[in-house]
């Protein structure tokens, strides 16, 4: 059949052209990427885990069981029962940095993404030009006349590569596999988050405490001065004691400062976790005796924690990821093809445009196939199957890591649990053998040395218990952390980080910006 239309003949053979590249389009290079096998371990113990821990009286002492069918909730900081600390975690969502920028890193891949897809639809360009000229005869032995003359055009270009051996479509893959990689760093920097300020709130507390316990040791301690001074003057104590007795509280009060430069440290780091500068702290306080301790606390399987964890699923994106670049570098080794239209009108000005006559079109097929290369894009496809090995090993590692944390929180809280009651009953004993200790020494019933020791291994002790308490509240925190935190119980992600795909799209108007006069 005769085609009469240019218009009609150049996109009837654009139209079969990308008929028959859509019949190839099922080609695709490289291999397909499957989801690693989930972990055939069932604990993180080699013996069964004890199911609930010891207690001990006073704050942070209460058993602490695990239930391996109990989910995170996705506000896991809300367990402690502190509005303080609820109050900060949300201002720390809100205004740390590190979270705008893991936010914006979403949204590049996204974009990206959105990029890398348009390689899977032709473009289109239009172009138009316009030329006049005189043109003198004498160039032409044709005397002194002259001729002008001119030439318009305007076409409209269609550029298509097909994606015979599927290139394009592993590059949108792999593109795909970066964003739900920066998807879950976007949930680690969540997650470290929360679980930062928890512990340094948590820091606060027990520095706070142990500089109060100081004070009230140095309180002690100088009653006691007191009380060896007045036996000294009455003859019933040697100056050796009372120089031993000054050097005890010397000593303990040196330990004062220390103390206060890690609670200033920590208050400054916890400024800059909620996103505030140090002069800007609000001078907010926490008390150990009013943090709750969570008494029940979930215990995922091994093959749900890979699941569960930011790390292991961005580590799997990235072996994702590298699983696609193989194909990538497949394809490139493959032919390109190449299909090329135009249709538009050229004439020797705009007015004859419209004659019949001006109308001008092409149709082109382009095949490029590299013959030699001296091995570059062979090695380009075997540095890519190394890279895929290499996230795979890390994937590996990465898993072992997360089983590693778990066990280690596991043991912490077994560990913590039992020192605490240790700890509880070293204090108690302590403080009944500094009781006796100084009402004996004032009745002169026992040597200084013994009153001396009694002070020191009751410091000791009261220190001891306030690290103790302390640790119970972070090792749950660490547990927590370990298990992934409940991010799949919130929308961490905001829907401007996702963005949207676009067809036709020119610059925002407020970007662009034209000459002023004089520049």
């Amino acid at each position: 059949m005769l085609l009469r239309s240019p218009f009609l003949t150049v996109f009837t053979l654009a139209l079969l052209a990308v008929f028959s590249a859509a019949i190839l389009v099922g080609c695709s290079s490289g291999p397909d990427f499957a989801r690693p096998d989930k972990p055939k371990a069932t604990g993180y113990t080699p013996e069964s885990l004890v199911p609930q821990t010891s207690s001990a009286a006073g704050p942070g002492g209460a058993a602490q069981s695990f239930a391996a069918d109990k989910d995170i909730p996705g506000e896991w900081w809300t367990l402690f029962h502190s509005s303080q600390l609820d109050a900060l975690i949300k201002e720390s969502l809100q205004a740390n940095p590190d979270v705008d920028a893991a936010q914006a890193a979403l949204r590049q891949a996204r974009e990206n993404l959105y990029a890398q897809q348009g390689g899977l639809f032709p473009t289109l360009s239009a172009n138009g030009s316009g030329q006049q000229q005189r043109a003198s005869g004498a160039s032409s032995g044709a005397g002194s006349t002259s001729t002008v003359y001119g030439v318009t055009s305007a076409s409209l270009n269609v550029s298509y590569s097909p994606d015979v051996f599927g290139g394009v479509r592993r590059q949108v893959e792999s593109s795909q596999a970066t964003a739900e990689y920066q998807r879950f760093q976007l949930e680690a920097t969540y997650l470290s988050l929360t679980s930062n300020v928890v512990v340094a709130a948590i820091n606060l507390a027990s520095l706070q405490a142990q500089i109060d316990a100081t004070k009230g040791i140095i309180a002690i301690l100088n009653n006691s001065l007191t009380v060896v001074r007045r036996q000294f003057d009455l003859g019933g104590a040697s100056r050796a004691d009372v120089l031993a007795q000054e050097a005890t509280l010397t000593q303990t009060q040196a330990t004062l400062p220390p103390l206060q430069k890690q609670l200033a440290q920590q208050r400054n780091q916890l400024m800059r976790l909620v996103g505030r500068s140090p002069d800007q702290d609000r001078g907010e306080s926490f008390d150990l005796a009013k943090l709750k301790l969570p008494q029940d606390l979930p215990l995922s399987l091994p093959s749900q924690l890979v699941e569960q964890r930011p790390d292991v699923r961005a580590s799997e994106a990235q072996l994702h990821a590298a699983s696609a670049d193989i194909g990538v570098a497949v394809s490139n080794q493959m032919p390109q093809f190449t299909i090329t239209g135009l249709i538009g009108m050229t004439a020797g000005g705009i007015s004859a445009m419209v004659l019949p006559g001006a109308g001008v079109w092409s149709i082109g097929l382009g095949i490029a196939q590299t013959v030699f290369d001296g091995g570059k894009l062979d090695h380009q496809r075997k540095a890519a199957i190394a890279a895929y090995e290499q996230a795979a090993a890390q994937y590996r590692g990465v898993v072992l890591s997360a089983f590693q944390d778990v066990a280690n929180a596991l043991r912490a809280l077994q560990a913590d649990a039992d020192t605490l009651r240790a700890q509880v009953a070293a204090e108690q004993a302590a403080a009944a053998s500094l009781r006796l200790s100084e009402q004996q020494y004032q009745l002169g019933g026992v040597s200084y040395l013994i009153l001396l020791n009694a002070q020191q291994t009751y410091q000791t002790a009261v220190i001891n218990r306030l690290k103790a308490q302390a640790a119970r509240y972070t090792d749950t925190a660490a547990l927590f952390q370990a298990l992934g935190g409940g991010w799949w119980n919130r929308a961490d992600v905001d829907p401007k980080s996702m963005g949207k795909p676009g067809v036709f799209a020119l610059p925002p108007v407020q970007d662009i910006k034209l000459p002023r006069a004089g520049h």
